[in-house]
């Protein structure tokens, strides 16, 4: 029987290490040369990124990141730690040591294994913090934890968690967040959900993502179909000139006035934490083109951050991958 303790490493996308261009560049920089997000000819796409992507868009968002910032750091960083601690917390009895990391920046990925190693962690759960997968996410992290792994004489022993797009407890989750807030303000018009969006192309050509955020949607819509507020579904985020999978959120919203809809909340189960596609996106910016179109409410519902009842979730599935182990 092995007695060593188990690692549990949560990671999410990755964050700016403050809302500087110098920073926001060196993150976007990391993030868009790895060809499993941007899937054109590295020839090709490099000399884009050097010469208009980083020099001009950077200092764009260094407002965007500014006004959505918080006092202890990235709101990103911030919630994923929060959600570290306290999934920590709920298995300190099962010898497990729970930590997190960024797949693009700080903390450094490779840095937190061996730190786990260290620690005497033969055993390793590796927990994606996207609940639908999509191989410019979830596969992209197992391809680095591989790449980390290479370099290693003694590896550890490694699970994964691909998914957990309709799992009981994350719908469970979902629906304790959107119902407790109704409770609170009462019911819109309309509840969105605004998952980040996605090539079509990526789609076509086999992955799975748009499917697992329509089985997330149908989930939550039969949870919560007591309430009597109608969901849909749309998609934010889209980047360049391609297509992207759709209905866009911004087109969704400023349409709803002119049908009569204009009391709407707007939640994004694809997040795990809140972040500046959340914050300043969805919660400042679409609210604002949907009043201007008219809208007369525009709520966001907070993601799902390190309310209790998702780590109570979160340590929920996080023991089902662990089976054995544990």
């Amino acid at each position: 029987m092995n007695n060593n303790p188990i690692g549990v490493l949560l990671v999410n996308l990755g964050t700016p290490a403050s809302p500087t261009v110098k920073d926001i560049r060196r993150y976007l920089k990391a993030f868009l040369s790895d060809p499993r997000v941007v899937e054109l000819p590295k020839w090709l796409w490099q000399g884009v990124l050097h010469t208009i992507v980083l020099p001009f868009r950077a200092p764009k968002l260094v407002e965007k990141y500014e006004v959505i910032w918080l006092k202890e750091g990235s709101p990103l960083l911030v919630y994923t730690q929060a959600q570290s601690q306290a999934l920590a917390q709920q298995l300190a009895s099962d010898h497990v040591i729970v930590d997190f990391a960024m797949r693009y920046g700080e903390p450094d990925l490779a840095k937190a294994i061996q730190g786990l190693q260290q620690k005497g962690c033969e055993r390793i759960l590796i927990v994606p913090m996207y609940p639908q997968y999509a191989a410019s996410t979830t596969a992209t992290l197992f391809d680095r934890v591989a790449e980390i792994s290479k370099t290693m004489r003694n590896q550890p022993d490694y699970r994964f968690i691909k998914r957990y797009a309709e799992h009981p407890a994350y719908i469970q989750s979902l629906h304790h967040k959107v119902a407790h807030f109704w409770q609170e303000n009462g019911r819109p018009d309309q509840l969105l959900l605004s998952f980040h969006g996605l090539p079509q192309r990526s789609v076509d050509l086999g992955d799975p993502y748009y499917d697992d955020c329509q089985k997330t949607a149908e989930a939550l819509r039969v949870s919560l179909q007591a309430e009597g507020v109608p969901i849909a579904v749309s998609f934010q985020s889209q980047f360049g000139k391609a297509k992207w999978i759709g209905p866009a959120t911004q087109a969704t919203l400023e349409s709803y006035p002119a049908k009569g809809i204009k009391r709407v909340d707007v939640m994004c189960p694809g997040f795990a934490a809140d972040c500046l596609e959340t914050l300043e996106e969805i919660q400042l910016g679409c609210a604002e083109a949907f009043k201007q179109k008219g809208g007369e409410q525009f709520r966001y519902i907070p993601c799902l951050n390190d309310d209790p009842v998702w780590i109570d979730a979160l340590a929920t599935i996080v023991k089902e991958r662990l089976g054995s182990w544990t």
